[in-house]
């Protein structure tokens, strides 16, 4: 399908956790900021509610449909000029003006081989049909030379999660459990903030939390004196339960270069 406004396609080729949603959210944001009017587009999966209310914390634009493009058109009839897709670079149903890859700094590309045998949904060169790439994380010389050397063309970035309320969980013992694409690097953000973790529990991503797992972590904390943390993302799949003991960190996705970056995709598109 051919769009009317232009389609910016976030995606990743790592299996989740690359940090494609809150990257959606800070371009949404930042495009608005000079007078453009984005909407972020998402293919709708029951499950993924969480993401949802994500993106509606802080933004007032998604779309949701079981097919991209009919949201897509959606956004388009409300008056909305530039298409975000979190998630679809692997729908090659529609066309895209610009594909933005994510990676995790920690994970980056696993063992480079795709599912079943490694963690990529397609091969590490299938970079060469995107035009940046982000990194969230530090500075990696020899993983950027593996992108450019399939492509010399690709602009790389890097973004890092900044904690914003860090202040509250000083002096704290924590209990903290996530169901995200990468649960290990919540944990290791604690620990890199100084903070006292004590316990932590993995669950899968968009995992679908039952009141009483949720009561016997709370039964847990309190006979050790533990405080419970979590992601944003999973807090706000439990708000519906009214727990008043569950708190989450707050994070505020910060891209280094940002005016570069904003610079580079409004001439690509």
């Amino acid at each position: 399908y051919n769009c009317n406004i232009p389609v910016i396609c976030i995606g990743n080729l790592y299996l989740g956790g690359t940090g494609k949603t809150p990257l959606s959210i800070s371009l949404a944001i930042e495009l608005s900021k000079i007078g453009k009017k984005p909407a972020i587009i998402k293919k709708f999966y029951s499950n993924q509610y969480d993401e949802h209310n994500l993106i509606n914390t802080y933004t007032n634009y998604l779309f949701l449909d079981k097919k991209r493009i009919n949201a897509i058109r959606t956004a388009e009839s409300k008056g909305h000029d530039i298409a975000i897709l979190d998630d679809g670079f692997q729908d090659y149903s529609i066309k895209k003006n610009l594909n933005i890859l994510c990676f995790n700094g920690k994970q980056l590309a696993g063992n480079e081989m795709t599912i079943p045998s490694g963690p990529l949904r397609e091969s590490l060169n299938s970079i060469k049909s995107s035009q940046i790439v982000v990194i969230n994380g530090n500075k990696d010389l020899s993983f950027e030379k593996k992108i450019t050397d399939i492509s010399n063309e690709i602009k790389i970035f890097y973004t890092k999660y900044v904690p914003v309320n860090i202040a509250e969980f000083k002096n704290k013992k924590l209990y903290a459990f996530a169901g995200i694409g990468n649960p290990a690097n919540f944990f290791d953000l604690l620990v890199n903030n100084n903070l006292d973790l004590r316990k932590k529990l993995e669950f899968p991503d968009h995992y679908e939390f039952k009141k009483t797992e949720i009561e016997k972590m709370i039964n847990e904390s309190s006979k050790n004196g533990y405080d419970i943390i979590t992601t944003e993302k999973d807090f706000l799949r439990i708000k519906k339960f009214g727990f008043k003991n569950i708190s989450f960190l707050k994070l505020k996705l910060e891209i280094l270069e940002k005016e570069k970056m904003i610079e580079n995709i409004l001439n690509l598109i």
